[in-house]
C-alpha cells in the first residue's frame, strides 16, 4: 500500500507539472491584449480607466516631489493648462459645487413664505408693539417653515443664531432683525456664487473685467438703474468697478479678493439701489451714493469739462481746474508724481491722467476719512517719501493754501499757528514727525489733509462753528 500511495502522489505531481502557467496560455495572452487595448470596454469604462491612470501619475509625481523637497512644504501650485483634462475636471467640479450651493438658497417665494410664518406665529409686545418670538416660538416656526419651504431653511433656525440677537426681559427677540439677517445671508451667498462663477482661475480673486461683468449682470435687477441708457452701461460698470478696486485692492495689483468685496461697504452701497424710486430718494442721497446713476453721470460730466483738448486724459493744468481751482499747485504736482503713470516717451510733459486714475483721485478726495483715501493723500503729502511729515513739510504744503487764502480776500494768518494747530489735532507719538498711523489714529486725518491741499477745506475748518450753527437753524425757522 505504501508503494501504491507513493506512486499515486508521484503521478499527481507529474500531472501538475505538465499544466502550463497562465501567462503562457494563448487565450490568456489574447484576452489581456484585448482588454489592454480598450477595444472591448465601453466609454464609461474607458473614462474610468483613463481617470485612474491620470490620478496614479499625479500621485506618483507628488510623491516624487515630496521626497525631493524633504521637509520644505510646497507653497506654489501651478495652474492647469488651458484645455487640459485637469482644467476641465476643475471647471466641472466647480460648476457642480456652485450649482449645489445655489439649490440650497432660499428664493423670493421662500423668503416671502418665511416672513408670513414669522408674523403668524409671533407675539406682539404690549409696550412697544414690536413683533417678537421666544425660543419655543422660534423652534415652532422652524418646524412650520421646514414643512412649507423644505429643509434648506433649517440652518437659519439654529440655537446659535437665536443667541445672536438682542433679547428683552422675557428672552424674546424681534422677528424683523432676524428676517433681515436671513435676507442678507441669502444675498451675500448669492453674490459669492455669482462672483465665483466669474473667477475663471478659481483663486478667490476677480480682475477688473470680471467685476464689470458682475455689475453689468446686476443692472437689470437694480430699481434705480432701470432707466439707464443702454449706451451708458459700459461706462457705468467701469465707474462702479473702480470703487471696489480702490477699497479692495490697496496695493493696485489689478485684482480684488472676493471675500474682501463681500465684506466691504461698497457692495452694501451698491445693493441700496434695489430701493424703489417711490420711496422718495432725494437728489442729495443719490449724489452721495457713488453707484447711483446721478453720481456716475456727474463724474463723467466733470471729466469731460476738465478735458479741454478732448484727448481722453487730463494734464496738470487741466486738473488744476478741479473743484473750481481750490486745490493747491503743489498737491496737483504730487498727485502726478505718485499716482499717474508716465507716458511711453518717458518725458515729464507727456504724463497725463487717464480716466481710471481720475476716478481714484475723486474717490480719495471724497473719502478722505477712510484708511484707503487717507493713504492715497498721505503719499502726496509726504514730499520727501520718508513715510512721515515734518514741520518743514507742513510749512511747504500750507504755503500754497495761504496764498490762495489771501487772494480770496480773507484775513491774514500765521502759518506757524496753523502748523501748531495741526500738531495739536494729530498728537503724534513722535513730537517731531507725523506718520500715516498718527493721522489714522487721531480720527481727524481727513480734516488735516483738507487743510493742507484745499483752501476750501481750510475755510471749512476755520468756520466749523458757524457751519454747525447754520445746520441747526433751519429746523427752528420751519417750526416758527
Amino acid at each position: 500500500m505504501y508503494s501504491g500511495s507513493s506512486d499515486g502522489e508521484s503521478h499527481d505531481t507529474s500531472t501538475q507539472r505538465k499544466i502550463p502557467p497562465a501567462s503562457s496560455m494563448l487565450w490568456v495572452r489574447n484576452l489581456r491584449r484585448y482588454i489592454g487595448s480598450g477595444a472591448g470596454l465601453g466609454s464609461e469604462a474607458l473614462m474610468e480607466l483613463e481617470t485612474k491612470r491620470i490620478l496614479l501619475e499625479i500621485f506618483k509625481e507628488k510623491q516624487q516631489k515630496s521626497q525631493e523637497a524633504g521637509t520644505i512644504p510646497s507653497f506654489y501650485k501651478k495652474k492647469p493648462e488651458n484645455g487640459s483634462i485637469s482644467q476641465r475636471v476643475q471647471k466641472l467640479a466647480k460648476y457642480r459645487f456652485l450649482k449645489k450651493q445655489s439649490d440650497l438658497l432660499l428664493n423670493a417665494d421662500d423668503l416671502a413664505a418665511m416672513w408670513v410664518c414669522l408674523r403668524e406665529n409671533c407675539v406682539i409686545d404690549d409696550a412697544t408693539g414690536a413683533e417678537k418670538m421666544n425660543y419655543e416660538d422660534f423652534c415652532h416656526i422652524s418646524s412650520v417653515c421646514t414643512e412649507q419651504i423644505g429643509p434648506k431653511c433649517r440652518r437659519f433656525f439654529s440655537p446659535s443664531n437665536f443667541m445672536k440677537f438682542e433679547k428683552d426681559e422675557a428672552g424674546r427677540i424681534a422677528i424683523l432683525p432676524f428676517y433681515l439677517y436671513v435676507m442678507r445671508t441669502v444675498s451675500l451667498t448669492q453674490a459669492r456664487i455669482d462672483m465665483s462663477e466669474l473667477d475663471e482661475d478659481s483663486d478667490g480673486f476677480l480682475q477688473s473685467d470680471d467685476m464689470e461683468s458682475y455689475i453689468g449682470g446686476l443692472i437689470p435687477n437694480l430699481a434705480q438703474l432701470r432707466d439707464m441708457p443702454p449706451a451708458f452701461n459700459q461706462m457705468y460698470c467701469r465707474i462702479a468697478a473702480q470703487k471696489f478696486f480702490f477699497f479692495c485692492d490697496p496695493h493696485r495689483r489689478g485684482r480684488a479678493c472676493i471675500k474682501k468685496i463681500l465684506l466691504s461697504n461698497c457692495l452694501q452701497e451698491l445693493m441700496e439701489l434695489h430701493q424703489e424710486s417711490e420711496e422718495e430718494v432725494t437728489d442729495t442721497e443719490q449724489a452721495e451714493n457713488w453707484f447711483s446713476l446721478t453720481s456716475a453721470q456727474r463724474i463723467c460730466d466733470m471729466f469731460l469739462a476738465l478735458d479741454k483738448d478732448m484727448s481722453g486724459s487730463l494734464s496738470k493744468q487741466e486738473l488744476k481746474e478741479y473743484a473750481d481751482g481750490t486745490l493747491t499747485g503743489i498737491f496737483i504736482e504730487r498727485v502726478f508724481d505718485e499716482h499717474v503713470r508716465r507716458g511711453k516717451s518717458g518725458a515729464g510733459n507727456s504724463r497725463e491722467m487717464d480716466f481710471d486714475s481720475f476716478l481714484d483721485f475723486v474717490l480719495a478726495l471724497e473719502n478722505k476719512d477712510t484708511p484707503e483715501g487717507l493713504t492715497y493723500l498721505f503719499r502726496c503729502l509726504d514730499l520727501q517719501g520718508r513715510g512721515f511729515l515734518t514741520t518743514a513739510d507742513i510749512h511747504s504744503l500750507f504755503r500754497d493754501v495761504h496764498q490762495k487764502w489771501i487772494e480770496g480776500g480773507n484775513y491774514e494768518l500765521c502759518i506757524e499757528d496753523v502748523r501748531d494747530e495741526i500738531w495739536d489735532m494729530v498728537k503724534p507719538s513722535d513730537p517731531l514727525k507725523i506718520t500715516l498711523g498718527d493721522l489714522l489714529g487721531c480720527k481727524q486725518g481727513g480734516t488735516v489733509a483738507s487743510m493742507l491741499i484745499d483752501v476750501r477745506g481750510f475755510w471749512a475748518h476755520d468756520n466749523r462753528e458757524n457751519l454747525l450753527q447754520e445746520e441747526e437753524e433751519p429746523p427752528e425757522e420751519e417750526s416758527q
